[in-house]
């Protein structure tokens, strides 16, 4: 479970998203980071029993830095509002499919999938869609899945891709440019002691969409 009083931090930052007031609460954020790390440390151990990939993963590893790169963007707002933390089959830096994990007041999720993958990535993945419709259908129409994720998120193409037909069963999800899934978290729930559950439920329920994907990649 994560503190109230992190959340309490996040909201009360995006009202002050500057650096003078982030230096005067630098004791409030370092314990937030603290008690962040140690959310995520026992998302890891849930991860591990899932998948021994995640054996050797400290959380430092998987969560994202608060400080925003503003060089090419218009709002130059020094901090992220939200907490975050990226779960990679391969480590942080790995490009397939994974798990993630976003805190932010109001607005918190569990997620997974991959987003905006590289040309041949994609063009792997529509592949293997195309390929294996019905057991990806048995995946994304799983009642447990849908109950949890109503839709597979992602910028759609407008024509059909190259090398598929417009009757194709399956030309719905191969229009796609992004394969990615969340459910939404309360402030409530995230605060609460059962945290780590509601996480990893929503994280065993994606499992074999993102096995899927990395499969094709």
């Amino acid at each position: 479970m994560l503190q109230k009083s992190s959340i309490q931090f996040l909201s009360q930052l995006a009202e002050n998203n500057n650096k003078p007031w982030f230096d005067a609460h630098k004791d409030e954020y370092l314990k937030v980071k603290e008690d962040f790390e140690a959310l995520v440390t026992s998302v890891l151990a849930g991860l591990t029993e899932m998948d021994q990939v995640f054996v050797d993963r400290k959380a430092k590893d998987c969560i994202m830095r608060i400080y925003r790169d503003v060089r090419f963007s218009k709002d130059k707002s020094p901090y992220k509002t939200n907490l975050g933390a990226g779960f990679g089959m391969g480590g942080g830096k790995n490009t397939g499919a994974g798990y993630y994990l976003h805190i932010q007041p109001g607005k918190s999720f569990a997620g997974g999938g991959m987003w905006q993958p590289e040309g041949p990535a994609l063009k792997a993945i529509r592949q293997e869609i195309d390929y294996n419709f019905e057991e990806f259908s048995n995946i994304v129409d799983n009642k447990k899945f849908k109950k949890l994720f109503t839709q597979i998120d992602g910028e759609k193409l407008v024509k059909v891709p190259k090398g598929y037909a417009e009757d194709n069963p399956a030309i719905e999800y191969l229009k796609l440019k992004s394969f990615t899934v969340g459910t939404a978290i309360s402030d409530k729930d995230i605060t609460g002691k059962n945290a780590v559950g509601i996480i990893m439920e929503a994280f065993s329920t994606m499992k074999p969409f993102v096995d899927f994907l990395n499969r094709a990649v």
